[in-house]
């Protein structure tokens, strides 16, 4: 997205080293986040109404959720402890992109991999017929925020709500069906999120592989980490938030030698 902060996504326990979210320049992102925050809020496009989206509400709050966690989820068999042991979970973040999403989708389906969509609000709202296809080719979505604020913990509760919100209907009105999962932009966790996601039923995701494409350090760095992946882990990348050349072509190489290894795919 044209002049959003780039995402510092790292929160769980990247092996590569130092974290993408102590990349960031918290006082910069925090001025132009917390500024564009206010003419997000008053510039969100109308939504149709009857989403599945939003859980039941009774006094303006959401009435009942799901126990608060502590932490979000970083492997996959805290989410699926019955998948195989040999499972993997490729995450897809930032889109979709009219340009991006699908070359990506592209190579999943000639390598019948499945993936997990983290999906934007405002993208969602854009090119509601890539979500559907997103969807129609058996993948997940997920919620990542209507306009992916950072950072995301510095904004008011009720901000983070409204955030959650909006992507939501954005989310569920173009796939057809709600998102159960949701992840923070940049990984970007404090009680006030997950007590957001919890009274939405929706299951905080993170990643425990980074190969860092959101910075553009070329293709084979980020093949490299990627092939660095052991079962249950939760790798990352993106196909919007800026060129995702990268990322398309490190997958081209990824991909197929994932699954020759052995590992499953499968969706969070």
């Amino acid at each position: 997205m044209t002049g959003r902060i780039p995402e510092p996504e790292s929160a769980g326990p990247d092996r590569d080293g130092m974290s993408r979210r102590r990349l960031m320049t918290w006082a910069a992102a925090g001025a132009v986040g917390l500024t564009a925050a206010g003419a997000a809020g008053a510039a969100q496009p109308a939504l149709a109404a009857g989403t599945r989206a939003a859980a039941p509400r009774s006094g303006g709050r959401i009435a009942t959720g799901a126990a608060v966690r502590t932490r979000p989820v970083y492997t996959v068999h805290q989410i699926l402890p019955h998948a195989p042991a040999d499972a993997i979970a490729l995450t897809i973040d930032d889109g979709p992109d009219p340009h991006w999403t699908p070359q990506v989708l592209a190579l999943l389906a000639r390598y019948k991999v499945s993936a997990t969509f983290s999906l934007i609000g405002l993208e969602a709202h854009a090119h509601r017929a890539l979500v559907r296809e997103i969807v129609a080719q058996g993948h997940t979505v997920c919620n990542h925020t209507m306009s992916h604020p950072q950072p995301f913990t510095h904004r008011s509760a009720a901000a983070i709500e409204a955030e959650l919100d909006r992507a939501q209907s954005a989310i569920g009105d173009a796939a057809g069906t709600a998102p159960t999962l949701f992840r923070s932009p940049g990984g970007d966790w404090s009680p006030a999120v997950f007590s957001a996601a919890a009274r939405r039923h929706l299951t905080p995701i993170d990643w425990d592989v980074d190969p860092r494409d959101w910075a553009r350090p070329g293709t084979q760095p980020i093949i490299s980490r990627l092939l660095a992946a052991r079962p249950g882990d939760i790798l990352l990348c993106h196909d919007g938030g800026g060129n995702r050349s990268e990322t398309v072509t490190a997958l081209r190489t990824v991909l197929p030698c994932l699954k020759s290894k052995g590992f499953t795919f499968v969706t969070l």
